[in-house]
């Protein structure tokens, strides 16, 4: 039987098994603070100075983790009135965007009072939020989602390009900008998200180029000068065999040159998944090792309840394997092609498909990596009421 492949370990867990995190009781995620903080600050280093950079909150919000990313950020980024009350508790209104379709009342209401800027979705929610400012005697701060004639080529989820529940149609926007200066609302400005998950350095940087022109036409058109663009994020992590990192460095130099060009306006990248997916791992505990017609099982403690996206159930088209290790022989070759599963009653809790491994037996631990985003959060937690994942942050930041 062929072993499938599975994608790079992230070069700072290379030596996993040094680490102490595999005393932690399992299933567990564990999220290495330093990564996070490099990330940001090559991040800082790669982008120009008039580019803010914001943490969208989705990612992950472990409470712990965002107490330590909020310093190091601009801005947070947020799309529920739950994230909004986190988001409020570390930084200043002013620094916070709340996207989303179907913001309820209670949610712009919330934002509204607090002063936080709200990406429209739609001219129905614009109504609505000029209608709630105007009930509230305070004057809303509103920016424009725009949903682009055009998409980033190579994402892992396409956000431009076509119909889409996300954003108003770039044609309308123009009108819909000058609607809200006329009543009064304070705008802020243009929202435009072409794509995530995407590893085409060229694309992402052809698509931030054609964001900002985009962005400068419908303020010609809509004879208004944005205060901010926020151009998206976009930018992908390794997840998979012959994934490569993204050159945040010629990003970085190509968006400058764009920015440039647009005078008075400020910019903003949004990222999540960039900042935190490769600083987790996922731990879980191999509980039985089963043989059933030539091929081996091993089932963990952990499984698709936990970490949907790594049993390829979580946005992906074809299944494939997300980084795995068996955590105390990562310097051991490959003995044995085995199959990880989960306890749940389904056969989609495979957290990895036919990979070779260093043999593994019950008690053994085995890593999941680059599981800092859209992990425990993501997950169906509740399904067949097992316990909660446990979250561990290390080397935690003084703050």
């Amino acid at each position: 039987m062929n072993s499938k492949a599975f994608g790079p370990i992230p070069p700072e867990f290379r030596h996993f098994s040094a680490l102490p995190w595999l005393d932690e009781v399992t299933p567990a995620y564990v999220y290495d603070f330093g990564v996070v903080a490099a990330r940001i600050a090559g991040l800082r280093a790669a982008l120009p100075s008039q580019v803010a950079l914001h943490y969208a909150i989705k990612a992950n919000p472990l409470p712990a983790l965002l107490a330590g990313i909020a310093p190091l950020v601009d801005g947070l980024d947020v799309a529920s009135a739950g994230e909004l009350a986190r988001a409020l508790g570390h930084k200043p209104a002013e620094a916070v965007s709340f996207a989303g379709p179907g913001k309820r009342d209670f949610e712009l209401e919330a934002a509204i009072t607090a002063g936080a800027t709200l990406n429209l979705e739609s001219e129905g929610e614009a109504e609505r939020a000029l209608a709630m400012g105007e009930r509230l005697g305070a004057t809303p701060k509103l920016a424009v989602r725009v949903n682009p004639d055009f998409e980033l080529r190579g994402s892992g989820m396409r956000m431009g390009g076509r119909a889409s529940p996300f954003g108003i149609d770039a044609a309308r926007v123009p009108t819909l900008v000058k609607r809200l200066i006329a009543a009064g609302a304070d705008w802020r400005g243009f929202h435009i998200f072409a794509g995530s998950q995407s590893l085409d350095t060229a694309a992402i940087i052809e698509t931030q180029a054609a964001t900002i022109a985009l962005a400068r036409r419908l303020s010609d058109e809509a004879g208004a000068v944005p205060p901010l663009v926020n151009v998206g994020g976009g930018f992908g992590i390794p997840y998979f065999a012959g994934d490569t990192p993204v050159d945040v460095a010629a990003v970085g130099a190509a968006l400058a040159q764009a920015a440039a060009t647009f005078a008075g306006t400020q910019f903003a990248v949004e990222l999540g998944r960039y900042l935190v997916g490769e600083a987790g791992v996922y731990l879980t505990r191999v509980i039985d090792r089963k043989e059933s017609q030539g091929e081996t099982f091993l089932v963990v403690d952990g499984g698709l309840h936990q970490h949907l996206a790594a049993t390829g159930n979580f946005g992906m088209v074809v299944r494939r394997n997300y980084p795995v290790a068996v955590a105390h022989r990562m310097q051991d070759g490959a003995e044995e092609i085995v199959s990880v599963v989960g306890p749940l009653c389904t056969p989609l809790d495979r957290l990895a498909d036919k990979v070779a491994l260093p043999r593994a037996e019950v008690g053994d631990v085995i890593a999941i990596f680059a599981s800092g985003a859209y992990g425990a959060s993501a997950s169906p937690a509740a399904f067949l009421g097992h316990a909660p994942v446990r979250e561990v942050l290390a080397g935690i930041p003084h703050t």
